[in-house]
């Protein structure tokens, strides 16, 4: 899941960290893709309006 995508959502990281019950810094620490536990939680509570990608998670493995 992308955090821009994310922050359009919720409108801001302060609300993305009250919805998952996190700090304002933690949020604020996140890379462009975000961690694969919020983005499971974020599919969750937002209904699937925001969905998890599995590809973004994959491990790229080496030929």
């Amino acid at each position: 899941m992308i955090k821009n995508a994310v922050c359009e959502y919720f409108g801001s990281q302060h609300a993305i960290a009250l919805a998952l019950g996190l700090s304002d810094s933690a949020v604020s620490q996140w890379k462009e893709i975000i961690p694969e536990g919020a983005a499971f939680k974020i599919e969750r509570i937002t209904k699937g309006k925001l969905k998890y990608q599995e590809n973004l998670y994959q491990k790229q493995v080496a030929a």
